[in-house]
């Protein structure tokens, strides 16, 4: 289990126990209203850029967008950082809400 710091656990063994990413529920079931295929693959696209660029989140952020340009076509846009609040108009079926590896959140939304 997690050693004890100072009162505190170990920073990686708390990531380790939260290296799974976790939608959060506002729309039933989870935050999103995407389809399947394209939430399974901004899942996947959002960890792979969290887990690269662990320390810059503006790097991260970058990599999904330019994917989700190439691949859903251009006007996407990308938050990922720790405690902030958003309220954005989006396209329908084109939103992600998420968190990773704790308290990191990452948005993904697509807008005209």
């Amino acid at each position: 289990m997690a050693e004890y710091v100072d009162g505190k656990k170990d920073e990686a063994d708390y990531k380790r126990l939260h290296s799974f990413p976790l939608i959060r529920s506002i729309f039933p079931p989870q935050h999103t209203d995407m389809s399947e295929e394209m939430r399974v693959e901004t899942m996947e696209l959002c960890v792979t850029a969290c887990e690269k660029f662990v320390s810059n989140n503006e790097n991260a952020a970058k990599m999904i967008k330019e994917s989700m340009d190439k691949k859903f076509g251009s006007s996407w846009h990308v938050v990922i950082g720790e405690g902030f609040g958003f309220e954005i108009t989006h396209e329908v079926k084109n939103l992600l809400y998420m968190f990773f590896g704790g308290g990191l959140a990452v948005c993904v939304w697509k807008c005209s």
